[in-house]
Order: structure tokens, then sequence, then C-alpha cells
């Protein structure tokens, strides 16, 4: 879902597809006939399910649904958001349940072929009854009509048709509403949510094997044996990785352990330091906060697998025995739900590693590091009492993490009641979705300040007393953001360090590493 969702791609739909779709339609055509009401199809929607469309207006009826929905509002949603969305619906529709035309289902193809993206705001769903105000864009705009992002530019919708040589798809009887009743744009944010925060979860443990360097922690909080007496999944990963990360260092050793360090800048003597035998619980604590986020992307990625792989639709047509059913596989009960804990988890990572930070740039807490993180100036006093360090950095690491965690409450207690209380009890499944996004993008951010922050304080310590697995993560972010030697504008320092989160190139550092 999430390569196909970052570049135009080229699907199309299987023969078993095609049978199982002409099936439903066909059923969809013979109910017709026979006279016998069809929600949304001969009837109103909504609380208006009591008044009856004649047969010749069924079409005209789809084409009404899609315009008076056409209220969305704030920023439009990425271009990777709508192809995934694109994707989704087209999956949805091709099981044959649902009673559309074939070209529906082809154009929504054909506009992931040839990137054709709806622009859609993202702002106006309560999902339930599907994601009614964002779908009704991508419905729109398969007709012809409204505005698409195209080669980076928008456009008409039509213009772009006529272009590329295609067809707007003429809506028949039940087309409209099948396009926009379902979860797809909900599932498609809470897919791409789900990649990025396993992403984070790497990169948490990352923080701490650093943090743990940084602070001289004990390595030995991280030992099989631990995790292995409490045999959570996730908990035993994150374990397991930074005990690994911090194989071959000098500076996370186990309690037992003793070393003397010089300080590489100035010569003095670091007193003589006994690991202690339990660290502050933000390190030692570690893998059972990722842990959490690591099991919790276990079971969000099988909730959000069977949602992109349903009949996210009402009414559903079924071939084998006639018979058309109204019911509920619209609603977004389990994408709330798997968002709502996925903000929770997240936010907890930004807490986290908002709490290293904080230990590493005070000298109360660092375990012998210069306050803030200061490269020590010798011999003026009045040099280094200008300069403040990290002091900045972790201020608006804080920031950070309180809006992240201001943004963690669950929004599926929100519920409204809409549509004259015929949607009386609704998911709110896409303002989850977004509200997890923000704060995975809040959470990259702190995770970007605490790698920088940590890098500056193991180079204080000594490089060459590195782990070669931390060692080639600090020279990926070396390569971007060089050492604070003064106090320094670092907005575009932090910018620098959140490509690189994203681009994968510190997981794939501190992997790499690994397999030398």
């Amino acid at each position: 879902m999430a390569a196909a969702s970052r570049t135009g791609s080229e699907f199309a739909i299987s023969e078993d597809a095609l049978k199982a779709m002409h099936a439903s339609r066909n059923l969809k055509l013979e109910i017709l006939l026979t006279g016998k009401p069809i929600y949304g199809v001969t009837t109103g929607f909504g609380d208006s399910v009591i008044r009856q469309i004649s047969p010749e207006k069924t079409a005209r009826l789809q084409s009404e649904l899609i315009r008076y929905h056409l209220n969305g509002t704030g920023p439009l949603a990425s271009d990777e958001i709508v192809r995934a969305t694109l994707l989704i619906r087209a999956n949805c529709l091709a099981r044959g349940n649902s009673g559309v035309s074939t070209p529906v289902v082809e154009r929504l193809l054909d506009f992931l072929q040839h990137d054709i993206l709806p622009t859609i705001p993202e702002r106006g769903s309560v999902g339930a009854s599907g994601d009614l105000v964002p779908l009704c864009y991508l419905a729109y705009a398969l007709t012809g009509e409204g505005k698409v992002r195209h080669r980076g530019e928008v456009r008409d919708a039509a213009d772009v048709f006529a272009e590329l040589g295609l067809e707007p798809v003429q809506l028949e009887s039940k087309d409209g509403l099948a396009l926009i009743n379902g979860t797809s744009f909900s599932s498609a944010i809470a897919s791409l949510n789900t990649e990025e925060a396993a992403q984070l979860a790497e990169v948490a443990d990352i923080c701490t094997a650093l943090a743990s360097e940084g602070m001289l922690g004990n390595r030995g909080h991280y030992a099989p044996f631990i995790h292995d007496e409490k045999p959570h999944d996730g908990q035993r990963a994150s374990a397991g990785f930074i005990h690994d990360l911090l194989d071959g260092s000098a500076l996370s050793m186990t309690h037992d352990q003793v070393v003397d360090l010089n300080d590489p800048l100035d010569g003095r003597h670091f007193q003589k330091l006994t690991r202690s035998i339990q660290d502050r619980y933000s390190l030692r604590c570690a893998p059972h906060v990722t842990g959490v986020l690591r099991d919790l992307l276990d079971w969000t990625r099988k909730w959000l697998t069977v949602e992109i792989n349903s009949s996210s639709d009402n009414p559903l047509f079924d071939p084998s025995t006639g018979r058309v059913y109204s019911g509920g596989n619209f609603y977004g009960g389990h994408v709330v739900t798997a968002m709502d804990s996925l903000k929770t988890a997240v936010a907890g990572i930004a807490d986290l590693l908002d709490r290293q930070l904080a230990l590493l740039v005070d000298e109360k807490f660092n375990n012998g590091l210069t306050p803030n993180l200061i490269a020590p100036v010798a011999d003026d006093d009045t040099e280094a009492g200008l300069q403040h360090g990290f002091k900045g950095m972790q201020i608006a690491c804080s920031a950070l993490t309180a809006e992240a965690l201001k943004s963690a409450g669950p929004v599926s207690t929100f519920s409204r009641s809409t549509e004259a209380h015929n949607q009386d009890k609704v998911s709110m499944a896409p303002i989850a979705a977004r509200d997890a996004r923000t704060i995975i993008e809040l959470t990259r951010e702190v995770a970007a300040i605490h790698l920088i922050a940590a890098c500056q304080a193991v180079e204080l310590r000594g490089l060459d007393e590195m782990s070669p697995r931390t060692r080639a993560v600090h020279d990926v972010v070396r390569a971007k953001v060089p050492f604070a030697a003064k106090d320094r504008q670092m907005d575009g320092d932090i910018a620098a360090v959140v490509a690189l989160i994203s681009s994968g190139a510190i997981t794939e550092a501190a992997r790499t590493e690994a397999l030398v």
C-alpha cells in the first residue's frame, strides 16, 4: 500500500473480479425491474429513505448525491493519501458486491495509472455512512467535473480527460453511492500512518541506544533474559534491537564494568565512573514503551488489512441468493480504534524521547557531560557564559511533545448525531487518522532533535568509544548537521534530520552496519 501510494501505478481488474461485478450489477438491474425498493437506488438517502425515486431518475439521484456532499474544508489531501484512497476504493468495488458498472472501477485504475489525483479537502467526514465528503470529490472527478492534480498542476478534470483521451464515467443507479459509502479515505490515511509509525519505533530504539551511550548507561537493561521473562513480542524486539545496537560500545556497558574516560575537548580527566545498577525509567523501560507501539502495529496492520480488502459499502448484492442486503459495513469502528490507539502509543514515544533529552542536557543527570551539551571553550569564562548549547532545542522538543500528547485523546468518544438522527452513532475515523498523522509528524521532529543532541553528547564523550552501529548513525547525521561548537540557528538542522528519518537513512545506517 505504501509503495503504491508514492508513485503512479498500473493495476488491472482480474477476470474473477469482472465476473463478480457483472453478476452483482445484473442482480441490481433485475431487482429494479421488479419495483422492489433498494436503499439509495430507488429511495432517497438517510432519513429520506421513505421517499421513493422513479426508475428513470435513479441515475440522476447518484449525481445529486455527489453534489450535495461537496462541502469539504481544510487542506487538500496529499498525493500519497489520494493514491491510496483510489486503490482502496477500486479494490472494494472489485469484490463484486456493490452492483456497480465496470467503468467505475476501470476509471479509478486509470486515475492511478495516469496519476490523475482528485483534489480532496481533508475535513468534513464523520466516518460513518462512509467518508462521504472526501470520497464525493473523488467521485466528482471520475465524472469529469471538479479539479484534479496532474503532473504537479491543479487543473479542471474535464481538460485532463480530453488531453488523455479518457471518457468521464456516466453514473448509473448505485454507482455514486458505491463510490462514497465506505472507509477508503480513512483507511488510506491509517495505512500510511501505520508504516510511518513502524519506522518511528525503530528510530526510537536507535535514539535510546545513542542516549544510553551519551549518559554512560547500563546496557544490561536490554539483556535478553529480562525480556524473555516478560515475553511481549514488541518489547523483546525493541530490547534486542537496542542491545545489538550497543554491541561493542565502551560507553554503554553493564553495571559491573568500570572505565576511565578522558575529556576529548579540554584534556580534563573524568572521575572514574562505576556503571549505575539502574538507569532512570526513560532508558531502563524504553523497550517497554516502544514495544507497546511495535505490538500495537501488528494488530493495526491486521485490522487495516481486513478493512481495505472488504466490501465497505451499503447496500450489498448477493447473486448467489438473489438478495440485496442493507447493513453498516461503511462504519469505521475498527479504523478509529486503531488510530486512537496508535495516537496514544506514538505520543508515548515522543514523551519517552523528550524525557531522555531532558536528562542528556541537564548536568545534574547526564553523568559528567557539560550543561546543555555546550562545547567547552578553554580559558574563556566570558565566552563560555555566552553559550547555551541545547537549551533552546530542549524547549522546542518539550513543546512538540506537549502538542503530541494534547492530541492523543480518543476521538471515538466524540460521536455526533447527523442526518436527522439516521446517522446517530458515527465513528469519527477520519479525524482520528488525521490526528494520528499529526502526532507522527510531531514525534518525528522530536526524534530529530533527540538525534542531533545525542550525537553531540557522544561526540563529547569520544567517537572511538561508540559501538559500530551507533557510530554509523552518528555519521549519517553528521553528514547533514555539524557539531555545535557554538550557538547557532538549528531549525534547518532539525528539518535535515527529519528528512533523514523519513527517507529511511537513519534506520538503514543502523541495520547496514550490522552486516559489515
